[in-house]
């Protein structure tokens, strides 16, 4: 078998969409599609068994960070436990009315996260606590919450945590003496604020007295709360005289389905810059999921780079095997019929009849594409002084439709027929 040549698309060739196009080599088999997409539907499968089973796997007794309900190494059921059996009652909030509504003399309130709350609710968690001769520790309050929650505070950018000593007059503190600390840093205006464990010169443990015998505590870092922490360090001692110097204790645990995260008081709710805690999107996403997500950006660029270097550059290389003229049109054809480029197919189907015209009318192959040349050529042949059915058939403008080109086709084999047998 020898290789056949890519002819142009034959005249009779269906266009249209009156004629079906009957399946040949290039449609997939049910089979073939079946090959294609196993794959695929195998990974999608295994991917949900995986995500049900992790869930299914977690959704028992943890509750998250800083929970202390919870066991995980992130959580604080191990401090919650040494302050009950100290005699403190700990109690759980997860709405601002229940934590507003417990502030007082007697009770620690202690918010595990003061940054995803919105304006609203720092104002009127301040305002409950502000005056309640109680104490209010705030974990790890950014710039987001600390002005609101801690009038006259700023917090600077956050560092590492790790050991550090107390160095300072605060007795909890001078008793706990070594404590793993960090976090946020902190600057107040207030002369009378205790400040504990510096990091490069600012408290990472602050001590601000109240109105009567209340205060607020900043704690820069969550971290000496953790069950996995408690036991290192002075952690535990720092955390249980922290915690336990009222007899009840109530943690809140801030929650974006309370109803208070939807109202601004002014109507038009949310925090400083309309989300929960004037905080951004990213700043509630957990640093993990960036990570990962910045890591599989760097693999997909890498992929793409690998593969464009084994791809190589574009060459050109005889068919191995011989190709059908028939099977190079029809496929030629159903990509002008798909992209309706009625334009490229009718330029195709007149250049090759100029082409096979030329040499019937005694012009050069070369000068086939020059309407001066051929279409004089052609009127002679003809027998008629009038060439402008030839120069509209030949040159003319593209067809407006697909019957309009179906009939182009059928006057180029006339015409051509005519030529032949003049």
């Amino acid at each position: 078998m020898t290789e056949t040549s890519v002819p142009a698309p034959a005249p009779a060739t269906p266009l249209g969409p009156e004629t079906p196009s009957p399946a040949t080599s290039v449609s997939r088999a049910p089979h073939q599609i079946w090959r294609r997409v196993r794959g695929l539907l195998l990974a999608a499968l295994l991917l949900a068994v995986a995500g049900i089973t992790f869930a299914a796997l977690t959704s028992g007794g943890a509750h998250g960070r800083l929970d202390p309900r919870s066991p995980d190494p992130s959580g604080s059921r191990a401090v919650a436990e040494l302050l009950k059996d100290r005699g403190v009652t700990v109690d759980v909030a997860t709405t601002l009315d229940e934590a507003t509504a417990a502030a007082g003399p007697d009770t620690t309130l202690l918010v595990a996260g003061p940054n995803v709350l919105t304006a609203y609710q720092r104002h009127v968690l301040r305002a409950a606590t502000g005056d309640s001769s109680g104490r209010t520790v705030l974990v790890a309050p950014g710039r987001s919450s600390v002005g609101t929650l801690a009038p006259g505070t700023h917090a600077d950018s956050a560092g590492p945590v790790a050991s550090r000593p107390a160095d300072c007059d605060l007795p909890a503190a001078r008793a706990a003496g070594t404590a793993d600390t960090g976090g946020f840093r902190y600057r107040t205006d207030a002369h009378d604020a205790v400040a504990c464990y510096p990091a490069d010169g600012l408290p990472t443990f602050l001590v601000l007295p109240e109105h009567g015998t209340g205060d607020t505590v900043l704690l820069g870092s969550p971290d000496l709360l953790h069950n996995d922490r408690l036991d290192q360090q002075g952690n535990a001692s720092l955390a249980l005289q922290t915690l336990g110097s009222r007899p009840h204790l109530v943690w809140y645990l801030p929650s974006l389905s309370d109803p208070s995260a939807m109202d601004s008081g002014d109507g038009s709710g949310g925090g400083d810059d309309g989300t929960a805690g004037g905080s951004g999107f990213l700043d509630l996403v957990p640093s993990g999921w960036l990570w990962g997500t910045l890591q599989l950006a760097l693999a997909a660029v890498l992929a793409a780079i690998w593969r464009a270097r084994r791809l190589g550059p574009l060459v050109t290389e005889r068919l191995p095997v011989a190709v059908r003229a028939s099977e190079s049109t029809e496929g030629r054809a159903r990509l002008y019929r798909k992209t309706n480029a009625r334009d490229r197919a009718a330029e195709t189907l007149r250049s090759a009849t100029r082409d096979r015209l030329a040499p019937l009318v005694g012009v050069a192959v070369r000068d086939a594409q020059s309407p001066e040349v051929l279409l004089p050529a052609v009127s002679v042949c003809l027998g008629t002084s009038s060439d402008s059915n030839a120069a509209a058939l030949l040159f003319g403008p593209a067809p407006a439709d697909d019957a309009t080109l179906v009939l182009l086709t059928d006057q180029l084999d006339a015409l051509e027929r005519e030529v032949r047998t003049s």
